[in-house]
């Protein structure tokens, strides 16, 4: 009997050991299951209807923006990177609809730089995340995106999740 209350007492200080850890991070985890967006459905969050949320995506993780509606929400300077993926814009800083896609192909190392230091400075710093773009996780023919690694993902605990 005292070798159970040993162990279970062994468990209870490995997972608050575990815990405390925690605390160094940005954001504390959600506690909710991270979404997944179709391009539609991120379409419904680009800050035109009054009192709901305001999502954008960079590389493939959806932000709440709503706290910088200032910002994105409608008729403010950012408010066409609200409601989609703006990889591409974000790393060129260009507000240019060409530009409002989250494809990065033939981005130059400058920008790709540029897209990562933003993409780790102000939005993942300032910004919490409420998902994934269905384009992350998955491949064109809706089965999983092989190189995508849950693990590797910002803010999202496999054992959380799945």
């Amino acid at each position: 009997m005292a070798t159970a209350r040993m162990c279970v007492l062994l468990v209870v200080v490995v997972v608050s050991a575990a815990s405390a850890g925690d605390d160094d991070r940005k954001h504390k985890p959600s506690t909710e299951a991270v979404r997944l967006f179709t391009d539609e459905e991120l379409r419904r969050y680009d800050g035109s209807a009054e009192g709901h949320p305001i999502y954008m995506a960079v590389k493939g993780v959806v932000f709440d923006v709503t706290k910088g509606k200032e910002f994105y929400g409608h008729g403010a300077p950012y408010n066409a990177l609200a409601g989609k993926d703006a990889t591409r814009a974000v790393a060129k800083m260009s507000l240019d609809p060409a530009d409002l896609t989250s494809d990065p192909s033939g981005l130059t190392e400058e920008q790709l730089e540029a897209l990562d230091a933003v993409f780790e400075e102000t939005y993942k710093r300032k910004y919490p995340i409420v998902g994934y773009t269905a384009s992350r996780v998955l491949s064109d023919g809706g089965g999983p995106n092989a190189a995508f690694r849950p693990e590797d993902q910002p803010h999202f605990r496999t054992k959380d999740e799945f």
